[in-house]
This record gives C-alpha cells, sequence and structure tokens, in this order.
C-alpha cells in the first residue's frame, strides 16, 4: 500500500502545456469575481449561522417544554392526592360528632386544615420559553403547596381517628364490665376483650353489638322467668284460698243444725177467751194468756202482749 507521501512522489509534474494554461486563466480573471465570492462566503456564514440559531433555538423551546410537561404531571399528582384526601377520609371524619371522640380539639384541627383556598392547576398554556419557565415555576410552587398541606391534612385525619378508636375503647371496656354477669352467652364478652386488645375498630363494634344482644337476651328471658314464677305463684295461691274456702264450707255443714223452741212459764197467772189478755202474778213470775187470736209475751215480773222475745233469752 502506497503512502501519501509516494503518491505524492508518483504524481507526474504538470506538462509545460498545463503550466501555461493555469498562469493563463489567472490573468484573465475579472477583479469583481474575488469580491463576489467573498460575499456568498460571508452570506453562507450568515444563513449557517442562522440556520444554527433556529436550532440551538428550537432545541431550548423544546427542553422547557418537555420539563414544563414534567413539572405539570408532578403538580396534577400532588393536586389529585390533595382532592383524594379531601373528598375522602376527612369528609367522612366531618361526620364525626364531639362526643365520638375522646379528644374534640381534634375535629376542630381537621377543620382548619380543611379552610385554606388551594392554588389553581392551569398547566403549560405559555407558548415561548420564557413563558413556559414561568409556568414550570408556577406548577413547581403549586406541587409544593399540595404536598405540604396533604401533609398537615394527613395528620389531622389521623388524629382524629386515633381519636375516635380512643373513645370507641373506653366504652368498649365500659360495656365489658358492666356485662359481667348479665349476658346469655359469655362468648361475646370473650371476642370483646379480644377486639379491644388488637384495638380494631371495626371488630370493637362488631363485638359490642354481640354483647349488647346478648345482655337484651337474657334481660327478656329473666323477665319471662320471673312473669312464669309469679303466674305459677299465683295460681298457688289461689288453689290455696279455694281450698281453705272449701275446708270451711265442708266444717259449716259438718256442723248440727239448731232450732229454738220457747218455753212458757206460768206463774199464778190466768187463761181467758175473747181479748187474749195476760196479767202477772204477785211475786214477779212472768205468765202468758192465749185470747182469741195467738199471741204470746214472755217477760220478768209482767208479760206483754204480742212482745218480741230478747236475744240474752231466747237465743236469737
Amino acid at each position: 500500500m502506497k503512502t501519501e507521501q509516494e503518491t505524492e512522489t508518483n504524481t507526474p509534474p504538470p506538462t509545460n502545456g498545463e503550466t501555461a494554461a493555469v498562469e493563463e486563466s489567472r490573468r484573465v480573471r475579472p477583479k469583481w469575481l474575488v469580491p463576489l465570492v467573498a460575499g456568498l462566503c460571508a452570506l453562507a456564514l450568515v444563513v449557517a449561522g442562522g440556520i444554527g440559531w433556529k436550532i440551538w433555538s428550537d432545541r431550548r423551546l423544546a427542553e422547557a417544554k418537555a420539563a414544563c410537561a414534567t413539572a405539570s404531571d408532578a403538580a396534577r399528582g400532588a393536586m389529585n392526592d390533595w382532592n383524594t384526601l379531601v373528598n375522602g377520609d376527612a369528609a367522612d371524619l366531618l361526620e364525626v360528632k364531639a362526643d365520638q371522640v375522646k379528644d374534640a380539639k381534634t375535629i376542630d384541627a381537621l377543620k382548619t386544615a380543611l379552610d385554606v383556598e388551594a392554588p389553581e392547576y392551569e398547566g403549560c398554556v405559555a407558548d415561548g420559553k420564557d413563558g413556559l419557565e414561568t409556568a414550570i415555576d408556577e406548577l413547581d410552587d403549586a406541587a409544593a403547596w399540595y404536598e405540604k398541606h396533604t401533609g398537615s391534612l394527613k395528620k389531622a385525619v389521623d388524629a382524629v381517628n386515633d381519636s375516635k378508636l380512643a373513645k370507641t375503647i373506653d366504652t368498649a371496656k365500659t360495656l365489658l364490665e358492666s356485662s359481667n354477669g348479665n349476658v346469655q352467652d359469655d362468648k361475646t364478652r370473650e371476642e370483646l376483650s379480644k377486639a379491644i386488645e388488637a384495638k380494631d375498630e371495626a371488630a370493637i363494634a362488631k363485638a359490642s353489638k354481640a354483647v349488647n344482644d346478648s345482655i337484651a337476651a337474657k334481660r327478656k328471658a329473666d323477665e319471662e322467668a320471673k312473669a312464669k314464677a309469679q303466674a305459677e305463684a299465683d295460681a298457688k295461691a289461689a288453689a290455696a284460698n279455694a281450698q281453705t274456702q272449701q275446708q270451711q264450707y265442708n266444717y259449716q255443714q259438718s256442723q248440727p243444725q239448731q232450732s229454738w223452741t220457747p218455753s212458757y212459764p206460768y206463774g199464778g197467772g190466768s187463761t181467758g177467751g175473747g181479748s187474749g189478755t195476760t196479767g202477772g202474778s204477785t211475786g214477779g213470775s212472768a205468765g202468758s194468756s192465749y185470747g182469741g187470736s195467738f199471741g204470746y209475751s214472755s217477760g220478768y215480773g209482767a208479760a206483754t202482749p204480742g212482745g218480741t222475745c230478747p236475744e240474752s233469752v231466747c237465743g236469737v
């Protein structure tokens, strides 16, 4: 393989005719050709420079658009996280009442965290590089705002949940203690105790309901048993009363019937028809007389016609 030097060495020198032709072309070149060539070269440089500037500018604009798109995605993602929390867990906890949490201040803190004005999201709406760079700065600021307030709102949400769980556990412990011996099925209390230990709010709610249902079942059973015992006691009392009355009736029926026959003692009296008057004898003995119509009287000392028999004498 021949080297460059060898190639140059082996190149035949120009002939006399060629040298003359070159010399002749140099003599006939017009003077205006050199400035024209120079101007064309300068124009070419200007065109090349303009093309280069355009390429560089387009590249910078493309880079700004790409950076703005990245900033826009970050801001939109941060905004979506904020809105999800605001419209989800935070909104649900706003329904929680002060008596459902151990510390009511946590609800106030949640409301404060929500009472803010979020920045508007505009995206990459600018056309030029400078406008895009301004949009990038605004998007970065918006993303930072959303990230910061999402974090503080998440803390407020967690505080309410923790306070709500603490109140639920306290209530469940009270129920566990008061239900001792008052449930129909003691296994419900065992499940409640396990749920309290696990600090599982859903499990506590389920177990608490089971305990309350068991308390109600025992209360109902106790009331029914009490009513049954009362009914049995009432039935026994009624039977005993009926038996007593029957025994009294039987006793009365077994006693002999008593009759009263008046006695007529005579003491020096006289009888006679007609008006049926009676008279006594001296000495105060009782007398009796019969007249046209029957009548009697009895007494001490003197008889009274048509009189009644005193209870002390007749026994009636």
